[in-house]
C-alpha cells in the first residue's frame, strides 16, 4: 500500500467515512486531475471504475465530509477538487473548458466583501472568471 493511499485512508477515517476502494480511487484520481467532473473521473479510473451513479454517490459523501470541493461553472457539469483549505476562485476557458485556480482576490475567506442583508454572515464567495486560456488564444483560427 502506498503512502498516499495510507494518508487518504486515514483522512477518510478521520472524517467518519470508511476507507473503501472506491473512495480511495476517487481521491487519488482527483489528486491527479483536479477540477474533474464525475464522468471524467469514472473514465480516468478505467475498467475497475464503479458505476457513474456510485461515483456521484462517492463524490457527494466526500463533499459532505469536507474532503472535496464542488463547484458548478455555467454550462458545465459539477466539478470537484481536493483543494478545500481556502476560499479560492476559478478561471474557466470558454473555448476548451480548462479550469485554473485563482487565489483569493481580496485578503482571506470569503475573499470578497459586499453589501449583505442585515444579520447575514457570509462564509464563502464563489467567483468564476471567464475568458480564453493561453493555449486557445495562441491557436490558429
Amino acid at each position: 500500500m502506498s503512502t498516499a493511499l495510507t494518508s487518504d485512508a486515514d483522512l477518510l477515517r478521520a472524517s467518519g467515512l470508511r476507507a473503501t476502494s472506491g473512495r480511495l480511487a476517487i481521491l487519488s484520481a482527483l489528486a491527479k486531475a483536479p477540477h474533474a467532473d464525475a464522468e471524467s473521473l469514472r473514465r480516468r479510473l478505467g475498467a475497475d471504475a464503479p458505476s457513474l451513479q456510485a461515483v456521484h454517490n462517492i463524490l457527494a459523501d466526500l463533499h459532505a465530509a469536507g474532503l472535496v470541493r464542488r463547484f458548478e461553472p455555467a454550462r458545465s457539469a459539477a466539478r470537484y477538487e481536493r483543494r478545500v483549505d481556502d476560499n479560492h476562485h476559478h478561471a474557466v476557458c470558454s473555448a476548451c473548458g480548462k479550469v485554473v485556480d485563482v487565489d483569493c482576490a481580496v485578503g482571506a475567506a470569503p475573499c470578497l466583501h459586499g453589501p449583505t442583508p442585515p444579520g447575514f454572515a457570509v462564509a464563502a464567495a464563489e467567483v468564476i472568471f471567464w475568458g480564453v486560456c493561453d493555449d486557445c488564444a495562441a491557436a490558429p483560427r
